[in-house]
């Protein structure tokens, strides 16, 4: 049985929990890093010597980094979510990485702010600078989703996930946001897939 060690709190070990749930493997996960520890022990580090979440244990492969993860996954458990089509497939694997590289930097610092910083020690120029970022990143997503209904196109796919991830810490915030139609047409029907259920319906923290 696969194993995910990480915390529900980290969106990285939520794209990994939502992933496996796509694919009906069973799983079991530990809670692992920031409060619950376990990530500088020599047995996590020799897993993961980035001592950092998820790690995902699947026998005798042993892998960490949330977009490989999800990957993994869906090419092992999931076939339909891994596009078979190659041009289908880097598509997908473009708005993985420009998640990981783009969007998840760009909200993060404001998601630092409203979350993790006491109110009273809160940089709202930091939370500013955040929602700048992300002004043309979210208006590029609902484009592109004007067209399709999904990241991959007609189908949900791997490409959905990561994004998914980093959508549902970013309308968790406290902040006002302009309408995006498709964009919230596309996050509505993400939200409607049972995999989701106990990720993507959890506060953040």
């Amino acid at each position: 049985m696969m194993h995910i060690w990480g915390r529900l709190s980290s969106l990285n070990v939520r794209k990994v929990v939502w992933a496996a749930q796509e694919t009906g493997a069973p799983f079991t996960r530990s809670d692992a890093g920031m409060a619950f520890g376990v990530v500088k022990t020599p047995e996590y580090l020799n897993l993961n010597p980035n001592a950092l979440v998820p790690t995902l244990q699947d026998g005798e492969l042993v892998l960490w980094e949330s977009n490989v993860i999800v990957r993994y996954l869906c090419a092992r458990y999931a076939p339909t979510l891994y596009p078979q089509d190659l041009a289908q497939r880097f598509d997908a694997e473009r708005w993985m990485d420009w998640q990981q590289t783009t969007l998840n930097r760009a909200g993060g610092a404001a998601f630092l702010q409203w979350i993790r910083t006491p109110q009273n020690q809160r940089d709202h120029a930091a939370i500013a600078q955040s929602v700048a970022a992300m002004a043309p990143l979210l208006a590029l997503l609902d484009q592109h989703l004007s067209h399709y209904a999904y990241l991959g196109g007609a189908q949900f796919s791997m490409a959905d996930i990561p994004v998914a991830c980093d959508i549902h810490r970013w309308v968790g915030l406290p902040q006002p946001r302009p309408p995006l139609p498709h964009l919230e047409r596309w996050y509505a029907s993400i939200l409607a897939r049972p995999a989701v259920r106990g990720v993507l319906d959890q506060p953040l923290s």
